[in-house]
């Protein structure tokens, strides 16, 4: 059974999800550059979701958002399908589009944390071996310059979405969004932060590259290869998933955050034990998601109101 995750508004989190067996189905070209973006801004809309950073690897695709209204499960299956069957279409696959693990949803907990996750997405494509510098990637992603100003625009992919159908507009924007940590009059010390720490991750990156003597393959084969191929880089398998982030050299934060999941998940536990006895008044803890949406149970929202 899986540990149950507290789903509460105005939580930031970075969030992953993988292709099946690592196919280069999301390999970036235009249709599927058009799909990810329209997909990812309707989506967005429809659930209040706030975008701060992307990055669309071949893969897999990474994002850090921040979940206003506490409809954080109901953005991920929303968004996924329409990228799911929009793939379909473009790649003329018949199987399925994702892996079968579910979507790593990672809190991040600290302003630090929120740096160094949206430098890691930024440098995903640098850390994989496929360019030099993020800047470089032909795939969909945010640039340090966009953080918290920048828009995304894409038109209707005539694909497969209904032109008459109302929710499907003809041009889907999003605008990039500040994290709820940072104040307008600080975004521009915030780009510099996460500037600063894309640098050194990138620069760790070509270290790496030297050290093993791998060459960067280059933006025009990233976007040539055969989406059908499969990677083929080792990766380690039972890796852990995380539930939250705070960041480098944080003191005491990474107790302070474990300390709240594992009350989350005590308070839960017991609330569910009385649910399932027949306790149909039992309180579950505030950022109980499942249980409410399903089960209309009652919640404990008196911490969200302080």
């Amino acid at each position: 059974m899986s540990q149950p995750r507290q789903i509460a508004p105005g939580a930031t989190y970075l969030l992953t999800r993988r292709v099946m067996r690592r196919h280069f189905l999301l390999r970036p070209d235009a249709a599927i550059n058009q799909l990810l973006v329209y997909a990812l801004a309707v989506s967005a809309r429809r659930y209040g979701i706030e975008v701060h950073a992307l990055c669309a690897m071949s893969t897999h695709l990474h994002l850090v958002v921040t979940d206003v209204q506490g409809v954080l499960p109901r953005f991920l299956q929303f968004y996924h399908r329409l990228i799911a069957l929009g793939t379909k279409v473009l790649r003329q696959w018949e199987g399925p589009v994702w892996d079968h693990e579910a979507t790593s949803v990672v809190q991040l907990v600290t302003q630090a944390a929120v740096v160094e996750k949206i430098a890691y997405v930024l440098a995903n494509p640098v850390a994989a071996g496929l360019v030099r510098h993020a800047r470089e990637w032909p795939g969909v992603k945010v640039d340090v310059g966009d953080l918290g100003r920048g828009v995304l625009h894409a038109l209707r992919p005539s694909a497969y979405l209904n032109p008459k159908n109302p929710q499907w507009v003809e041009q889907a924007t999003l605008s990039l969004a500040l994290p709820p940590t940072i104040e307008q009059e600080n975004a521009e010390a915030f780009r510099l932060q996460v500037a600063a720490e894309l640098e050194r991750q990138e620069a760790q990156a070509h270290a790496e590259a030297e050290q093993q003597g791998r060459r960067f393959s280059g933006a025009e084969r990233a976007s040539e290869i055969s989406p059908y191929e499969r990677a083929t880089s080792r990766e380690e398998l039972g890796a852990r998933n995380p539930t939250f982030a705070v960041g480098r050299n944080q003191g005491d934060a990474w107790r302070t955050a474990k300390a709240a999941v594992c009350a989350f998940r005590i308070s839960y536990r017991t609330a569910l034990k009385q649910w399932c006895a027949g306790v149909r008044n039992a309180v579950f803890p505030v950022g109980t998601w499942w249980m409410r949406t399903f089960h209309g149970a009652r919640v404990n929202d008196a911490t969200l109101a302080a």
